[in-house]
Parts: structure tokens; sequence; C-alpha cells
């Protein structure tokens, strides 16, 4: 449904650094991938360029066979390929049901439903403005809620479980498998921690600007338990999501 074909992309600084090399991706509808890899291996630029804000050097995306590589961000919106960022905007002035309508969903029906879709209570947040007040995971969810709004064909999502608590985390989770079952829409989501890893029909290993494999989610899940942690403590932290524990021995 969206491919990548021999994608290669670069940044210029002093001089052109290449940060993507060869990729080769082929997404089917309707499904659950994970991306995941060392920091700075090339997931988040892979996901950029899918949305159109990195332009690939060279290669070609196609989306349901036809050419998009020249479509920028705003043409690849209309087409149905949206992204979230790690960080979501606060709209401040800005209700979430004035949100939600910009995003393509008028209907104060189906607005109640975007939001109990993404395990909010429509009646606690419709008419609240996007401030301050809200917390992360509350933020990712109304973000998720204003992707579904325009039916989108791939949603691509950069580590949605930055910057919120366990709790949050937990209800995130809950939420992609919900959309998992409810919507036509194939999920893109970046992410190092178990939990969304096995949400997983498919694992894309990233690495050094490459793809290094595409695997299952059971195959990946077995190399983690063989993982050779330097301590206990450190095993469970990881096993715990919390990949960013260190050890003090």
């Amino acid at each position: 449904m969206l491919e990548l074909r021999d994608i290669s992309v670069s940044v210029t600084e002093e001089k052109e650094v290449p940060i993507l090399k060869d990729i080769n991706l082929a997404l089917d509808k309707n499904k659950i991938y994970v991306m995941t890899g060392p920091n700075g291996g090339g997931k988040s630029s892979i996901a950029k360029t899918i949305m159109g804000i990195y332009q690939p050097v060279k290669g070609k995306i196609l989306l349901d066979g036809i050419d998009i590589t020249e479509k920028g961000i705003t043409e690849r919106a209309r087409l149905g390929i949206g992204y979230a960022f790690q960080q979501p905007p606060r709209f401040k002035g800005l209700k979430v049901r004035e949100l939600l309508a910009l995003a393509g969903k008028e209907d104060l029906d189906e607005q109640c439903d975007l939001l109990f879709d993404v395990g909010l209570c429509a009646q606690d947040y419709i008419d609240r403005e996007i401030n301050a007040s809200f917390s992360g995971g509350e933020l990712k969810r109304i973000e998720i809620a204003t992707l579904l709004a325009r039916n989108l064909n791939v949603a691509v999502f950069d580590e949605p479980e930055a910057g919120i608590d366990l709790w949050s985390f937990q209800k995130l989770t809950e939420t992609f498998e919900h959309l998992h079952e409810k919507y036509n829409t194939t999920l893109v989501i970046i992410s190092h921690q178990e939990r969304i890893l096995r949400l997983a029909d498919e694992v894309i290993l990233v690495s050094e600007g490459r793809i290094s494999e595409i695997t299952s989610r059971e195959n990946i899940l077995a190399e983690i338990e063989k993982i050779d942690f330097d301590c206990r403590c450190r095993k469970e932290c990881i096993k715990g999501e919390i990949a960013s524990a260190e050890c003090d021995r």
C-alpha cells in the first residue's frame, strides 16, 4: 500500500551528509509496524521521509501504486498520511472540539465518538482549552483523535511514549490496540518499549541509516530475553519499560 524503493536522504550542513541509504520498505493495509533500533539510527528520518518533511535524493515513494515522491507535506496529508510528533503541540486558546473540527470532524456526535475511541470522556474534554493543564498522555490521545478525524491511510507515531507516565503509557497501548481493531489504518510506531513491540505485526530494525532486518514480534522479543545485561536490576528496568535506567554498580 505504501512503498519506499531505494530511498536515500541527505542533509546539508557544511557538506552533504547521508542519513538514509537505500531504504526499501513495503507497508500493507491495516497492519501495525513497530520501528526500533539504536538512537540516531535513522528511524525518525524514515518517518519524516514518509510524511514529506525530508525529500529523498534518490528513490521513489509509492502510495497505492501512485508516485508521491515529489509531493510535499500538505499534499501527502490530503492523500491520507499523518504524522504524530514526539511532543504534541499545545494550541492555547483552542478547545478540543475546535481542534477536531479543524481536523475534519465538525459533527459533535462524531467528535465524542473519537474521544471515546482514544480513551477520553467527551463530557470532560470536549470543551476544554488545550493548555498547560493537559498531561502528556492526554495530549498524545488528543493528537491521535485528530489523526483519526482525517480517516488516514497511514499514521506514523514518533516515540509516542516519550514524556508520559506509566499509567498514561498503559492507556496509550490500549488505544493503539483499539484503533487496530476498529480502523482500517496502517500504523507505524517508532518505539523501544517491549509493550509496544508486542502490538506489532512486523518489527522493522533500523541502524546506521539502513533497514537491517524486518522480523516478527516473536523473534524480536525472544532476542530481548537473551540479552546479557550488566546486572539483574538493569534487566528488570528494561522489562519494566524504563529503558533509560542506569545501573549504579
